[in-house]
């Protein structure tokens, strides 16, 4: 399927610009919010890694410290276009780690390592900083404005492109999925599911910024505490929950679809008018077990700093744990991707 052009904060941007065309382009460093203990059968290993995606790394690391990749654990997965500083834990329980530079490449580089009493999970990940060139965008009044609005006002917090796969295939499959189609790897199965409830999250939230009814809560909203996952629906819109919301304590969220409802009165008469466009997403979902959940309506990048330069944009914000780059650089221009074609190492 196609996917939708969702609407803009800010309006449609009007310059064209450029990322990835070279690996400094595109960095990433995680910050997990917490550090190892120095202790434990678990080693933490701080990779930088270029020009490879995270199972590379993980079967890289594997193979160094001779154990299955299952016994090698990350957070988050990472692009192989770019520049990225992760974290990857080996189970080595009553075994000394071999040396490190025996696991370092032109392309990987071990930046610390320490012992840790547990294995690190995935999504145990705090946030993700971004420092990024877009290149061919030029200074002006009006994309300095837009630069200026996203930092105050932030972007909807849309799931990337890359959620749903290429022209939507992940949609696709999972529809087949939902109609009975046997899928027995695990990992692609749970891709397909998290593309189908993502797509519903973006429609309710682009719906939300067409009305306006991003800027206030409705009746029967449900809510996160900024900076948290934990939510709450109030039963009604009180001067406290108003006060709560300009001072930003607290965020509208968008339906996360499976099973149940966290909304009411009129919050969950407009869910429902776009989640019924794709009821039988729903009835899969839940027939899978996914239960409703909610999640931010827009995305407040952090610490964000800009600059141009004869390349273009030089820009570095920081992002919750979850959320995507991609939506904060659409809102700044119309970018291309150029990666697949033009991507080349610094030295180059």
């Amino acid at each position: 399927m196609s996917i939708p052009q969702w609407q803009y904060l800010h309006g449609e941007p009007v310059q064209q610009g450029r990322i990835k065309a070279y690996e400094s382009d595109f960095c990433v460093t995680e910050e997990l919010g917490y550090g190892p203990d120095g202790q434990g059968e678990h080693l933490f290993l701080l990779i930088e890694k270029r020009g490879l995606n995270t199972a590379a790394v993980a079967k890289m690391i594997a193979i160094w410290a001779n154990v299955a990749v299952r016994d090698v654990s990350y957070a988050g997965l990472k692009d192989r276009h770019g520049i990225t500083r992760q974290t990857f834990s080996v189970q080595l329980p009553g075994v000394s780690s071999p040396q490190l530079a025996l696991l370092e490449t032109e392309q990987l580089r071990v930046i610390s390592a320490q012992r840790n009493s547990k294995k690190l999970r995935r999504g145990a990940l705090k946030a993700n900083q971004f420092k990024l060139v877009i290149r061919g965008l030029e200074k002006d009044e009006h994309i300095n404005k837009r630069l200026i609005d996203i930092a105050k006002l932030g972007v909807p917090n849309y799931f990337g492109e890359q959620r749903f796969g290429h022209n939507g295939q992940n949609i696709d499959a999972a529809k087949e999925l939902f109609a009975g189609k046997k899928v027995k790897n695990r990992d692609k199965r749970s891709i397909y599911l998290s593309a189908a409830r993502s797509l519903v999250f973006n429609d309710v939230v682009s719906a939300r910024i067409e009305q306006s009814l991003h800027l206030k809560p409705i009746p029967g909203d449900a809510f996160i505490l900024n900076g948290s996952k934990a939510g709450f629906t109030p039963e009604s819109i009180d001067e406290e929950i108003v006060n709560r919301f300009a001072t930003h304590d607290i965020v509208l969220s968008g339906p996360m679809i499976g099973k149940g409802e966290k909304v009411h009165s009129d919050a969950l008469a407009f869910e429902s008018s776009i989640v019924e466009q794709h009821q039988s997403l729903l009835s899969g979902l839940t027939k899978h077990g996914l239960k409703h959940e909610r999640r931010a309506l827009l995305l407040m990048p952090t610490d964000m700093e800009w600059h141009f330069d004869d390349a273009g944009l030089n820009i570095s914000f920081t992002l919750p744990a979850g959320s995507y780059a991609t939506s904060v650089m659409r809102e700044i221009a119309k970018i291309s991707d150029v990666s697949s074609y033009t991507f080349k190492r610094d030295n180059e």
